[in-house]
């Protein structure tokens, strides 16, 4: 292949200096480019900033009370929005700062090209610099430019150890393979030239005694750490140099009341007006507020708000681990999105309403399916509570949650998504005799035994590693929502990764939630809710079930005894289950469809079974 010609610069009248700009959508500040990931824009990468920087003045407030509470914060912010005419946005800093001339090869750090004004490239050769592939980055969080001195004098112990040889770093690549092996280091003082071949394995920094740096540069002036954690080699753009750590929950009555969402802002003083018993003075503050937001208010719907953040203080004593807390928020939707709320009895701003279907769900009792309900107005909010590097939440329990900032604020990043969806759930006592099994036991207990063998080896301490979630229960109902999201993305016109499953399994619960991910087109016009009729999501589970007795990878697929990172998977792959990872709360693990529908040595170990014909 011939390569493209060396780009030349204009002669003449100068060139006009235009400031390059790149924009990311709200939603991707929360999922995709957060606090502390890396964001490349045009020939240049930059760190987002901490949310102490941010410029918030017009972004908007989100309120969910109940995931703000568990969260110790007041409310969430939308990420800024700017255009050409706001001083609004998101600052970001240049990293990482060692870069490289793809025409003279030197690589050093960005400041020493002497680089024109407002532009990002090479004095001397005028060519656009290459910021660095390579960074090195603990679990902690840390993250620094990679030690490129050291890995090329690597094998000259003495002038690596002092540090002054003089010379200059070059980097080049032969184009040979797109292996590491092609990207070699050099430095002009004569030390031999060297591959990054070997740079990512796990001592590789270590053996060169380079240590983490404790360097957090997406925080301004925060202040260099001892951390005594490994440092590893990362690709600038691999997935696990950032890590969102996300925590959603959906609002449910009181809090989707419309009366809440206009008092959001003054429920503290009615709060404490109302435990000072001051009934007097909350009529009059709602009076107050009639005036500005053109609302009458009804003071016994205000009161019983109130008692409701009385009882949900009662209820939160006593929680100490934050695990206990999320559970206690799913079970709150799940009891929720059984009794329902009817449309007739919500206003027009309430953001919850849950029915029952029109026809009767008996046509769904041999599928073992039971009180299916049509969720037409959802709102769900997804905060950035932290985020991980090296080490991510699907591997290791105890994953380091880095700071988004150095002030403590008392609010987070978040996105909220308004949807509907389609909740179902399944016969308890139909699942517990299937789950006493042997068969489906001993499925079971493997996926367990795998997932808990990989949190403990990448677990800093072994012995705290809590329970593998997997149990038959569980792992059915992940299937189960995996296999209906893509039936629905083929039945109804629905992208797989606009739709999002919700899962409730537990010893007190067996139902899923699927509903829709995202507010675009493939959002809220009825699609989804008309899947969940009793008819229709017959045919649907028929359809899904009929597609999961057969894999193009079978037999290797079905007769697989474990899949999946860390072998946390049996019977899933691409071609069957496996869903985008945005549609999935576990990053496509603990999936199993023999579960669903057996196998054909032993189909008795599929829950639907009973309902399929070989």
């Amino acid at each position: 292949m011939t390569p493209p010609p060396a780009r030349r610069r204009r002669t003449g009248v100068p060139e006009r200096s235009y400031p390059r700009r790149g924009s990311v959508r709200r939603a991707q500040m929360i999922t995709t480019y957060g606090v502390g990931s890396l964001v490349a824009v045009d020939n240049e990468s930059f760190i987002v900033a901490g949310t102490d920087s941010w410029n918030i003045s017009d972004a908007p407030t989100i309120f969910e009370h109940r995931l703000a509470r568990v969260l110790g914060v007041k409310s969430f912010r939308l990420p800024p929005a700017s255009d050409d005419t706001s001083k609004d946005g998101v600052h970001v800093r240049r990293f990482p700062l060692w870069h490289s001339c793809p025409k003279c090869d030197s690589l050093q750090h960005v400041r020493r090209f002497n680089s024109p004004a407002g532009k990002n490239e090479c004095g001397e050769c005028e060519e656009d610099l290459v910021p660095s592939r390579f960074v090195m980055a603990c679990g902690k969080g840390h993250i620094d430019d990679f030690p490129y001195w050291k890995w090329a004098h690597r094998k000259n112990r003495q002038e690596g150890e002092t540090g002054l040889c003089g010379g200059e770093m070059r980097l080049r690549t032969t184009g040979k393979t797109a292996s590491l092996r092609s990207i070699l280091i050099s430095c002009t003082c004569g030390v031999p030239e060297v591959s990054m071949e070997g740079a990512f394995t796990g001592t590789a920094l270590s053996d060169l005694k380079v240590f983490c740096s404790g360097k957090r540069p997406w925080l301004k002036d925060a202040p260099t750490e001892r951390c005594p954690e490994r440092p590893r080699t990362l690709q600038r753009g691999s997935s696990v140099a950032w890590q969102p750590i996300v925590r959603t929950a959906l609002s449910i009555p009181p809090w989707s009341d419309e009366h809440f969402t206009k008092l959001a802002t003054d429920f503290e003083a009615l709060r404490e007006l109302h435990e000072a018993g001051n009934r007097a003075g909350i009529e009059i503050y709602l009076k107050a507020i009639t005036v500005r937001e053109k609302y009458e208010f009804s003071v016994d719907k205000v009161m019983a708000l109130l008692e409701a953040e009385n009882h949900e203080d009662g209820g939160a004593e006593g929680e100490v681990a934050p695990d206990s807390a999320y559970i206690r928020l799913r079970k709150q939707e799940y009891e929720r999105l059984i009794a329902g709320q009817p449309e007739k009895e919500t206003g027009r701003e309430d953001q919850f309403v849950c029915e029952h279907p029109l026809s009767s769900a008996a046509v769904l009792s041999p599928y073992g399916v039971t009180g299916p309900m049509l969720v037409k107005r959802l709102r769900e909010v997804r905060a950035l509570k932290a985020f991980s590097r090296v080490d991510t939440p699907e591997t290791r329990t105890d994953v380091h949650e880095a700071a988004l900032s150095l002030a403590e604020l008392d609010w987070l990043p978040a996105m909220e998504v308004q949807g509907e969806g389609v909740f179902l759930r399944l016969d308890e006592e139909r699942l517990d005799d299937w789950a006493r099994s042997v068969a489906v036991a001993a499925r079971a207990d493997r996926m367990r035994n795998n997932h808990t063998r990989m949190t403990r080896e990448r677990a800093q301490d072994p012995d705290s590693v809590p329970d593998s979630p997997a149990s038959p229960r569980m792992i059915l109902l992940h299937t189960l929502a995996h296999a209906l999201i893509n039936e629905w993305s083929l039945d109804g016109g629905y992208p797989a990764a606009s739709l999002r499953e919700r899962l409730y399994a537990s010893d007190a619960m067996a139902g899923i939630l699927i509903c829709t991910a995202t507010s675009d087109s493939a959002g809220s016009l009825g699609g989804l809710v008309a899947q969940g009729e009793p008819d229709r999501l017959r045919g649907s589970l028929d359809a899904a079930l009929d597609r999961a007795r057969w894999c193009s990878a079978d037999p290797l697929c079905v007769e697989s005894a474990s899949s999946g990172v860390g072998g946390i998977n049996m019977a899933a792959c691409h071609a069957c289950v496996l869903l985008p990872e945005t549609s999935c709360e576990h990053n496509n693990g603990l999936l199993d469809r023999a579960l669903l529908i057996g196998t054909p040595e032993d189909p008795s170990i599929g829950f639907f079974s009973d309902v399929l014909r070989y």
